[in-house]
């Protein structure tokens, strides 16, 4: 049977599970019931984190079992600091089949091929990937968020911060860059919300070519801020490093995945961050109720601010004075869908704190080469791209180091 080969296999791994590992029979038909419904999850770094990307999401599924009263010292279990390496991957989805799980959530991109192949061999398990855009009709979706609007708002606080120090530079230490549609519609929405206050602004990223090395993390911001005198750091890596460089030299900062201000005090502004217990509680709901309707009930999963999916992190005392009345404003209008990041229709902040206004104006989407992508007054680009094809960078943003 493929469940006792699993175990066999998974008996070689240096892998960890939660808790005690032992009891878990997990049912695979239709109205699972709590008591002997079990999760499964494949995390990139370690489920000990404190911040960033893997704290994130283990936070989400922890909080959402208990929403769906489930207990997460008996029935989660989880295989941590897995590689993006198909073959790893296999052999942890393969211990967490063996330990009975109905759902295993994978929450980094580069899982999606090995969970994909899974999905046909465990017919009877869902299987949930983050981040990517592989799935099928049966047991496999993808789950995402418009994380970009997050990001606009967080650069309405770097924004403030810059013109109030009367520093234009602004930096941004990013995994990947143009490569990935998701780290490049992050770049560019940050970008815009800090133009939208300060329409000088540039925004100097720095890429480090991996998701997950705290030590280039460090260094990126270190040149970000000593060669070219950034006054706000931005990040789109996994650790809180970039955000403890610019408390360590005076500087200010946005973190990414939780709120950063424990690690940065006197730096840390504002970070997007993500709650996704929204989805989790979904996942776990239809899967428990009836796996065979999921991908109907749920399918390939893409919210916002308006599922309350995405959010910025509580303003520190960092911020000045005017950044809250402006992210309300903006966070408004996305939120009723009366406007979105990538239209051709830009806001503008401005006045005293109590006072804040905003305006739209009709202007095009340019790219920083001068390409027009959006009309002025046109509709937003499609979910299709931010998703998947953004591949440009938009005025006031320049890659350093490319």
């Amino acid at each position: 049977m493929k469940k006792l080969i699993s175990l066999l296999v998974s008996a070689a791994l240096a892998v960890t599970s939660v808790f005690a590992l032992a009891g878990c029979s997990g049912t695979k038909g239709s109205g699972n019931e709590a008591s002997n419904f079990k999760v499964g999850a494949i995390y990139i770094n370690s489920q000990n984190d404190t911040a960033g990307y893997t704290y994130a999401h283990h936070h989400g599924i922890t909080e959402a079992m208990k929403q769906v009263g489930l207990d997460p010292s008996k029935d989660l279990y989880i295989v941590d600091n897995v590689p993006e390496d198909d073959e790893k991957v296999k052999q942890a989805i393969d211990q967490l089949a063996g330990n009975g799980c109905n759902i295993i959530f994978g929450i980094s991109f580069g899982y999606l091929n090995a969970m994909d192949e899974k999905a046909k061999e465990y017919p009877d398990i869902i299987f949930s990937h983050a981040t990517g855009y592989l799935s099928n009709d049966k047991n496999f979706n993808n789950y995402f968020g418009r994380i970009y609007q997050a990001r606009y708002l967080a650069g309405i606080a770097a924004g403030y911060k810059s013109l109030a120090l009367g520093n234009n530079n602004i930096g941004y230490v990013s995994a990947w860059g143009t490569e990935y549609a998701e780290t490049c519609s992050g770049i560019n929405a940050f970008a815009m919300g800090c133009m939208a206050v300060n329409p000088d602004a540039k925004v100097n990223v720095y890429e480090i070519y991996t998701w997950g090395d705290q030590e280039k993390e460090r260094q990126a911001a270190e040149l970000l801020i000593d060669t070219y005198g950034c006054c706000v750091i931005a990040q789109h890596c996994d650790s809180a490093q970039p955000q403890i460089v610019a408390n360590e030299k005076n500087v200010f900062g946005c973190g990414y995945n939780s709120d950063m201000t424990k690690e940065a005090p006197n730096a840390h502004l504002a970070a997007p961050v993500w709650n996704w217990d929204a989805y989790y509680a979904t996942a776990m709901k239809a899967a428990m109720a009836n796996p065979s309707t999921f991908m109907t009930e749920v399918g390939n999963y893409y919210e916002g601010l308006n599922a309350g999916l995405v959010d910025v992190s509580a303003l520190s005392s960092n911020c000045e004075p005017e950044t809250k009345e402006a992210i309300d404003l903006a966070k408004k209008m996305m939120i009723n869908g009366e406007w979105d990041v990538f239209s051709g229709v830009k806001l503008s902040f401005s006045g005293a704190a109590g006072s804040v206004a905003v305006a739209k104006t009709d202007a095009p989407l340019v790219t920083n080469e001068g390409a027009e992508i959006v009309a002025a007054g046109g509709a937003s680009v499609d979910d299709s791209v931010i998703q998947g094809t953004m591949n440009y960078y938009v005025e006031g943003v320049t890659q350093v180091n490319k």
